[in-house]
């Protein structure tokens, strides 16, 4: 597998919004059985949510080789930045391309003098989950608790001061 080192990250557009909603559905599709229907169509969205989604606040996806291996999707709420639609194609896990998506959310929420990161995953996502945990989420008790019958919990990540003063130095970068 190749390194992280070799995927860009970018902000998509609207001529990436079809390649979007594959790579959301390749990264889902082996859970589909866990969730219900409603909760899978909307984890997967299509290429039209895809746009959508990209007038309510940006998208990012990660490229190797001119394929999108990743993407992951920000919409601000208040001085939080909740993070959704992010999927990993099964043949790029492992890569960094999860972590590299995360940061550059984050970067993106530092920009925006945003003072945490959300996101709502399901019980079952324990690849997901743990590099969540990693890359410094904990559990809250906030909603949402499902979504369309399919069980759910948040998880919240505070940006501190530091992170702040870092990403004003320049140590987290657009692309790498």
């Amino acid at each position: 597998m190749s390194p992280a080192f070799q995927i860009e990250i970018r902000q998509a557009g609207p001529e990436d919004a079809a390649a979007i909603a594959v790579v959301l559905h390749e990264s889902f599709v082996e859970y589909k059985v866990l969730y219900t229907e409603a909760a899978f169509v909307a984890t997967t969205p299509s290429a039209d949510r895809v746009v959508t989604r990209m007038i309510e606040g940006p998208v990012w996806i990660a490229v190797r080789e001119a394929v999108i291996m990743g993407t992951v999707a920000a919409v601000t709420k208040g001085a939080e930045v909740y993070i959704r639609g992010m999927g990993v194609v099964p043949a790029a896990r492992g890569s960094g391309t999860g972590s590299r998506l995360l940061r550059q959310v984050e970067t993106w929420a530092i920009s925006e003098e945003s003072s945490r990161l959300l996101l709502s995953t399901t019980p079952f996502l324990h690849s997901a989950i743990r590099l969540y945990e990693k890359f410094g989420f904990q559990r809250t008790d906030r909603g949402p608790h499902d979504l369309f019958g399919t069980p759910l919990f948040t998880m919240e990540k505070t940006i501190s001061s530091q992170r702040k003063a870092a990403a004003g130095e320049g140590l987290c970068r657009h692309s790498e």
